[in-house]
Parts: structure tokens; C-alpha cells; sequence
């Protein structure tokens, strides 16, 4: 099992960027929400979390085959710093057309106030919450918040073919293929 790291994100991030002859910011604006829309993936991230993270990671979700949701470039209206009602309900609607919640745990993720929020809002509604470590080295031990041990983390590790695939994990004994379980189709169970 490996978490993922700062430098695989904005490899994968860059890639696409390259791919796409743009910025990370331009690639993330041009995926609008629309209101009819679902999503996989709601992906809660602080507002300072940098451009090429929010893309590297939402890339690598979609290489998963997962549809995600990212607010401030889904429904660019939207102002972090700007807390009214509308801009809540509109975060309500978004969770509601979302199957998981995905907390994006950073160095940044602590200056959010938003994130606290939206990761109870989910909790309460759905349930299928999960945290996705982003760690500076691939050795680093994931730490984060005490509130979040409360839910399962997001790591990825090669399957026995051999190919990399993203894990959801409540143990080292207990998980689920982040696809399936995103989707609803898996539960995180036991497997030695």
C-alpha cells in the first residue's frame, strides 16, 4: 500500500497538462457542472490547495474511470470566502448528486473551513466518506485530524496482474477497490 504523494500528483497533473497544452487551472474551469449532472466523486479540498493538486488527483480519479465533482471550477460562482446561504445550497445540491465524498488531506487542508463542513454534511446524508492522504514522501505515515481516523483512507497499491489501482482502506485487512466501492457495488470487508 502507498499513499500518494505530492510529486506523483503533479507528475500526473503535468501529463495532462501537457497532454491538453494548458494550465491546470484552464483544464479544471473547462469541467463545468450541470445540474442534472451525478457525480462519483465530490472532492472537498481547501481553497489554497494548489491548482496542479486539485487537477493531478481529480486526473488520477478519472483514470480510475470515476466522475468527480471539484466546486470552484464545477460551479465557479462559488466563493470560499464568500459563507452565505446560496453558496451553501449549492454545495448541498452538489453532495446530493455525489455517490462519495473524497477529503483531500494536504498540508493545506487545515486552513479550510469549508472542509470540516462538508465532510459532515456528507457523513450525515450518505455515509460513504473517505480520505485521501496526499504525503510529502512516500514514507511518510498519514496523521491526520483525530476526527478522521473515524473513516476510511484512500491509498493505491498493484494488483496481482500487476497494475495500479486505487484502494479504499479501513485497515491494512480491510478494503474495498475504490471504483467499486464509490459506485455503491463494494463494501470495504476483510481480506488475508
Amino acid at each position: 500500500m502507498a499513499y500518494l504523494t505530492e510529486s506523483e500528483v503533479r507528475e500526473r497533473a503535468s501529463r495532462v497538462m501537457q497532454r491538453m497544452q494548458k494550465t491546470a487551472g484552464r483544464v479544471l474551469t473547462e469541467d463545468r457542472a450541470i445540474d442534472h449532472d451525478t457525480f462519483d466523486i465530490f472532492l472537498s479540498h481547501s481553497s489554497s490547495e494548489p491548482e496542479e493538486f486539485l487537477l493531478g488527483i481529480k486526473a488520477l480519479l478519472e483514470d480510475a474511470g470515476l466522475k468527480v465533482y471539484v466546486d470552484k471550477y464545477g460551479d465557479p460562482q462559488l466563493s470560499p470566502d464568500n459563507v452565505t446561504k446560496q453558496t451553501a445550497e449549492i454545495l448541498r445540491v452538489r453532495m446530493r448528486q455525489s455517490h462519495t465524498l473524497l477529503y483531500i488531506y494536504s498540508q493545506h487542508s487545515t486552513k479550510s473551513r469549508w472542509m470540516p463542513w462538508e465532510l459532515g454534511f456528507f457523513d450525515g446524508f450518505n455515509g460513504r466518506v473517505g480520505i485521501v492522504p496526499v504525503t510529502r514522501n512516500q514514507e511518510e505515515v498519514f496523521k491526520g485530524e483525530e476526527y478522521l481516523s473515524l473513516y476510511p483512507y484512500v491509498d493505491r497499491m498493484a494488483t496481482k496482474q500487476g497494475i495500479d489501482k486505487l484502494w479504499i482502506n479501513r485497515t491494512r485487512d480491510e478494503y474495498a477497490p475504490l471504483y467499486e466501492w464509490s459506485k455503491g457495488t463494494a463494501e470495504i470487508g476483510t481480506h488475508i
